[in-house]
């Protein structure tokens, strides 16, 4: 299975940003959130119930932890999002 680069349409609507929990042990969120966010892309292979140190480091990076708006930067960037077509997350910061 290919996996679709950033920037280009194929990573369906699964990718989302959420507050970064402090941490993940056996599925649950645990000692509350850190204050920053993160994007997860399960089509990017990311998968929300891991933890930050159980995933590989490209996912990392692509995880974050960032601000609000970098993270909705880096989410419309990543799916290619233009904000014509309604899925912008950008919207939500205006």
């Amino acid at each position: 299975m290919t996996l679709p680069l950033s920037g280009r349409p194929g990573h369906g609507r699964t990718a989302f940003v959420r507050l970064q929990p402090a941490r993940i042990v056996d599925g649950r969120f645990e000692g509350g959130y850190t204050g920053l966010f993160e994007l997860i892309c399960p089509g990017c292979g990311d998968h929300p119930y891991l933890d930050y140190q159980e995933i590989p480091p490209r996912l990392r990076w692509l995880r974050g932890p960032r601000s609000l708006a970098a993270a909705l930067a880096v989410y419309n960037k990543h799916l290619g999002s233009s904000g014509t077509n309604g899925d912008s997350a950008g919207s939500l910061m205006g």
